[in-house]
């Protein structure tokens, strides 16, 4: 009777892959697909008694920054792909999960959640134990670039050599993969917030402006780019003088801004030089042979692959859907149990 019921019971649990990342959260419902896709940002209303209340989550949280007063505060509960508040990670799990779910549901979900692969045994604890706080039955956690280079389609399982550079909001996870595991891995804090962070201080040296993170966000995606063309293009920008102490509107260029990236990229393409010394020369010629696979949102970023193919002298391919890779390689452990076995971090 056992052997009857199990199966029931697995089509009735609404198993899911997440994609817990420093910018964004993604769910991946088993059989409907993606059900969620929005900000990991959180707005919380302070108390005079010290309470915390949750105003808002995800896309409407976001829209919130920088313009919120004393009594309200907007966070990213997950910094550097760590957990930085406990308490408002799992505020914003419950909600993801109750939106994937429904508010009830018959049989506790097993889910597959994405770490980077350097995280310490103290931070997996701390994913794991918020998602079982929220009403999860098993969690297997799976590194965020091995779960990318599922989902990019790259032959993990094989006795080849395959690489992936995935470049989220907060890390950077670099792995050579071979046979199911990981031959290298390195999680670098080089990563989306990094850029953004470098746009931000390049402005307030050369223009004596302050700008915020969203700002800066809308900057890097309007005139990002790793490459050198000549090619000048601009943005108005309204900032605040910080000489001044009022508004005032500056004109910069994508010349700026290709100054401002340039140091956060020569330290991502070391990064991946270092990995690539490291790799057994079998599996190195492997990568000669079919090149670097990178995905997350700063692949997005103009002319990367280009850039890291120069600076390598290998090519570079941007996986088919970047934004979703790490989410799309969880959502397929969840139907294969034997290889989710042979990667989980549990």
């Amino acid at each position: 009777m056992p052997n009857v019921i199990a199966p029931v019971l697995r089509t009735l649990s609404k198993d899911l892959a997440i994609d817990l990342g420093t910018a964004n959260t993604l769910v991946y419902r088993r059989g409907e697909g993606l059900i969620c896709n929005e900000p990991s940002v959180v707005a919380i209303r302070h108390s005079s008694s010290g309470e915390r209340r949750i105003l808002a989550i995800g896309v409407e949280a976001k829209k919130m920054l920088g313009r919120v007063h004393s009594a309200i505060s907007v966070i990213r509960p997950i910094r550097d792909g760590v957990i930085s508040d406990f308490e408002a990670t799992q505020m914003m799990l419950r909600h993801f999960i109750q939106k994937a779910c429904g508010a009830r549901y018959l049989k506790r979900p097993r889910l597959v959640v994405c770490v980077p692969s350097g995280s310490t045994s103290i931070e997996k604890r701390a994913v794991a134990e918020s998602a079982k706080s929220v009403g999860a039955g098993e969690v297997h956690l799976v590194g965020q670039a091995l779960a990318a280079a599922i989902g990019a389609g790259l032959p993990v399982t094989e006795p080849c050599g395959s690489m992936m550079v995935d470049i989220g909001g907060g890390t950077t996870e670099i792995a050579v993969i071979s046979l199911a595991g990981l031959v290298y891995s390195q999680s670098l804090r080089i990563a989306g917030d990094k850029l953004d962070e470098a746009i931000i201080q390049l402005l307030r040296r050369r223009y004596n402006i302050q700008i915020g993170e969203r700002t800066a966000e809308v900057i890097k995606i309007m005139l990002g780019s790793a490459g050198l063309d000549s090619a000048v293009e601009t943005f108005d920008v309204k900032a605040r003088d910080l000489a001044a102490r009022e508004p005032k509107t500056v004109r910069i260029t994508s010349a700026d801004i290709r100054e401002a990236l340039a140091a956060p990229l020569a330290q991502l393409v070391e990064a991946v030089r270092l990995a690539l010394e490291q790799t057994p020369p079998e599996l190195a010629g492997d990568i000669v042979e079919n090149g670097i696979v990178v995905a997350g949102g700063g692949a997005l970023l103009r002319d990367l692959a280009t850039y890291l193919s120069r600076e390598v002298s290998l090519p570079v391919n941007v996986s088919n859907d970047p934004l979703k890779s790490v989410v799309l390689g969880a959502s397929k452990l969840l139907e294969d149990s034997d290889l989710l076995a042979k990667v989980s971090l549990n």
